[in-house]
């Protein structure tokens, strides 16, 4: 049997998840999602629906709130009724009028490579300082 292309996959709005999800297509929210959101496909958060996490997805498209960061390698749609808190990096951004929007963002082909390359944190070394001399002279 052939995997239907049009495959969706849907958070009912009675139901609450907290961990980690990964998809590949179509993911749509229509309760409460806490967490980690890794996508090939497009996020979807439907009216009076919350996610409370992280985002990377190639399309994300929002009518009910997100608070985390998201990336995406395509473009981030906020529609009208929506609300997000959190910085964006998104190749494209569109924000229709009457949504809300908190946060940073960086947009275009530049941010969209960035979003598509996994970010190493490295931490700063610390220049070390010569020992002072505290022998009596």
């Amino acid at each position: 049997m052939a995997e239907p292309t049009d495959q969706v996959t849907v958070i009912a709005a009675d139901t609450h998840i907290r961990g980690e999800m990964t998809f590949d297509r179509t993911a749509r929210v229509y309760g409460k999602f806490e967490g980690k959101v890794t996508a090939k496909g497009e996020l979807q958060i439907a009216e009076g629906a919350s996610c409370q996490a992280e985002v990377s997805a190639t399309k994300i498209t929002v009518d009910g709130a997100i608070e985390g960061n998201v990336t995406a390698q395509d473009c981030v749609q906020l529609n009208n009724k929506s609300q997000l808190k959190g910085d964006i990096k998104a190749a494209k951004l569109v924000v229709a009028e009457g949504a809300s929007l908190f946060g940073h963002c960086a947009v275009g082909p530049d941010a969209a490579k960035i979003a598509a390359t996994p970010q190493i944190k490295t931490i700063p070394q610390q220049q070390s300082k010569p020992a002072a001399d505290t022998t009596r002279k």
